[in-house]
């Protein structure tokens, strides 16, 4: 009898422990059970930090292989239950505009694209917020060819850039 209990103990604390474990908070954008005192923006942008460096790779979402920026921008927030879209195109109609004085690290910015100005492009991450002199995060096909930061009031972003928004609100 006692060597039953003492199993069962067992098998309930590791129970515990699995579950403890496994516990990651899946959460859409606009789901109000995720507070936004619950996702600490700094360490959203020190998380992908530790990501720079890394290669530019058209539709990749894995740090193995490389980020284009809308799959570096989903593996980010979704590492913080957040799900934001996967395209860069779908970020037009996402979320309500911000004035650059209430840019803050962790919003997302989001630009035209390089040759075409119509359409959505590139998304990046504030790191450094101060409106539209702020710095962002963010993986590029250009010069540095992957993860990278960039100044948001540089010619090349200026003349592209369509908006920021608070995914984590």
């Amino acid at each position: 009898m006692h060597k039953k209990l003492t199993y069962i103990a067992f098998i309930m604390l590791l129970a515990n422990c699995t579950q403890s474990q496994n516990k990651a908070p899946q959460a859409e954008v606009n789901n109000p059970t995720i507070k936004k005192t619950e996702i600490s923006r700094t360490d959203l942008v020190k998380f992908a930090k530790t990501y720079i460096g890394t290669k530019y790779h058209h539709a990749g979402v894995d740090p193995a292989t490389g980020f284009d920026c809308s799959g570096f921008v989903y593996f980010v927030f979704n590492n913080f239950g957040i799900k934001l879209p996967r395209g860069s195109g779908e970020y037009k109609s996402l979320g309500k505009s911000l004035k650059p004085e209430e840019f803050k690290v962790g919003d997302v910015l989001v630009f035209y694209g390089y040759k075409d100005k119509t359409q959505i492009g590139h998304v990046g991450i504030i790191c450094e917020a101060d409106g539209m002199k702020s710095r962002f995060i963010h993986s590029t096909s250009g010069k540095a060819y992957g993860i990278t930061i960039s100044e948001l009031d540089s010619e090349m972003y200026t003349s592209r850039f369509y908006k920021c928004i608070d995914v984590i609100h």
